[in-house]
């Protein structure tokens, strides 16, 4: 139990700085883009876990980093995140009108600024990464290969393939997805963006190759675990916890780990996943205490 709450206020204390480092590089409009900015930062500012930013921060200093220069990418993956979010629950997409307790983005600034403000965090958030060049510390090098991991886990070979295939299944009605196209659209479209920031933060640290593939095995693990976990959420959580309706899989009829398995096999890969991240993890050098803490948090999350 105390190392629970060890863990807890840890985790509170460094989401507080990922927050204090991803609001300084939120974007400023001027006077004709003003309220472009202000639905883009309404978005960034709504709350939310900053795993991702956390993910990297953690294993840039798992790894030796102690500059600055992981900061842009912090928010630069946190962008692109919020971005797929803000896309989501447009009414071509999910329809949705509420996220994190709060009115989603297109709810309260109009269907056409919704699309805006995503392409706009999107465009940003490479923008925001490029500063790291900037960097007095940069090794070009290193930001030149955590650029290329951000591009592509996060295009057409990552975050938006999973995202388009499981909108196609979605509008088309398409109830049959069988186990191997499911596992496609998690693992690109949500584990694809937690293995990006183990990635950089291990690549802007100066690791081996080795490293950052063991890293990628890891956030690919943790990335279905995660997602599998919001699938059982979606039948057994709260909606004034979650901030968001609850049973949307099932009405709308759409296949999802709890549906192929049950409930009880679902929970069982979420664990099964984990574990195997996480001995993964301890067969790299330096602490991954907290990391491992937090990547079974992740797994037993309530929201």
């Amino acid at each position: 139990m105390e190392n629970y709450l060890n863990f807890r206020d840890e985790l509170r204390s460094r989401t507080d700085m990922a927050e204090e480092i991803i609001r300084k590089f939120l974007p400023k409009g001027d006077r004709f883009s003003e309220r472009l900015a202000e639905a883009m930062n309404y978005s960034m500012t709504a709350g939310g876990k900053r795993i991702r930013p956390l993910l990297m921060m953690e294993a840039y200093r798992m790894f030796g980093g102690r500059e600055s220069i992981v900061e842009p990418f912090m928010a630069a993956i946190e962008m692109i995140h919020t971005h797929s979010l803000v896309h989501d629950d447009l009414p071509a997409v999910d329809n949705d009108a509420y996220r994190r307790g709060k009115k989603t983005t297109h709810a309260v600034y109009g269907e056409a600024m919704g699309v805006l403000a995503g392409d706009a965090l999107l465009n940003y958030a490479y923008e925001t990464a490029l500063q790291a060049f900037l960097y007095p510390d940069a090794e070009t090098g290193r930001v030149i290969a955590a650029m290329k991991i951000l591009a592509n886990k996060t295009g057409i070979h990552g975050m938006l393939a999973g995202q388009s295939l499981d909108v196609e299944n979605e509008k088309n009605n398409k109830q049959d997805v069988d186990r191997e196209t499911l596992s496609y659209i998690y693992l690109n479209k949500t584990a694809a963006l937690l293995e990006a920031p183990l990635m950089i933060g291990a690549v802007l640290a100066g690791a081996g190759k080795s490293v950052v593939s063991a890293l990628e095995d890891i956030g690919e693990k943790a990335g279905l675990a995660f997602q599998i976990r919001d699938d059982i959420l979606d039948v057994t959580g709260q909606e004034e916890v979650l901030g968001k309706p609850v049973g949307s899989d099932a009405r709308n009829g759409k296949t999802t780990f709890v549906t192929l398995l049950g409930l009880e096999e679902a929970g069982r890969q979420v664990d099964a996943l984990t574990s195997s991240a996480i001995r993964t993890l301890n067969e790299l050098p330096g602490d991954g205490t907290f990391l491992a803490d937090l990547l079974v948090f992740m797994a037993e999350r309530a929201a």
